[in-house]
């Protein structure tokens, strides 16, 4: 068995997720993620045994890297639980994934292709379920206003926007990013 290297196997995995951004799902291959990587032709066919395992990877490490950080989570909690205070996180969390765009793209990417790969749909549904229901269950619990359903609106509504911002950015001009989740947020929350 070979030891393998767990920096360097994040490495290419980061790599993976710039090349899903930056060529698609079809530009993804070992030679390119090794190029992104910068290491030897071939070390990345020797972390993972298929394109398929690369694409999952990539996957979940989209997620680890666009987890708040607890200094984060910890300023959600302060401050009254009001209206006021849903749109000023869903401000914050429109720009902290809007600031991982590479990594928000290769989502997309992986979305698209999740069309044609079951195993890669079965992950990714999971995951993306989860992490709707952890946003749920920790909105409910920390007392902001709104029900189950307010969340799931406000989290299809920011992920179409945070669509527009990073692909067609002229669409909506920066100005106009957080006078529209203020907006959404109003007539979710009367």
């Amino acid at each position: 068995m070979v030891r393998q290297n767990v920096a360097r196997r994040a490495a290419l995995v980061d790599a993976a997720i710039e090349v899903l951004a930056t060529e698609g799902a079809r530009g993804l291959t070992f030679r390119a993620v090794d190029a992104q990587a910068g290491v030897p032709t071939g070390t990345a066919s020797n972390y993972f045994a298929s394109r398929d395992e690369l694409l999952t990877q990539a996957g979940g490490r989209i997620y680890e890297r666009l987890q708040p950080d607890a200094a984060t989570i910890a300023a959600s909690l302060s401050g009254p639980r009001d209206r006021d205070r849903v749109t000023q996180l869903m401000k914050e969390l429109v720009d902290r994934i809007s600031s991982f765009s590479s990594g928000y793209l290769a989502l997309l990417e992986l979305r698209l292709e999740a069309t044609r790969r079951p195993g890669l749909r079965a992950v990714l549904t999971e995951r993306i379920r989860a992490d709707v229901d952890a946003n749920v269950r920790y909105h409910l619990e920390s007392g902001l206003p709104g029900d189950a359903t307010t969340v799931v609106l406000l989290y299809l509504a920011m992920n179409w926007l945070i669509v527009e911002r990073l692909t067609l950015p002229d669409v909506f001009g920066e100005g106009e990013i957080h006078e529209l989740v203020a907006s959404a947020v109003e007539r979710l929350l009367p």
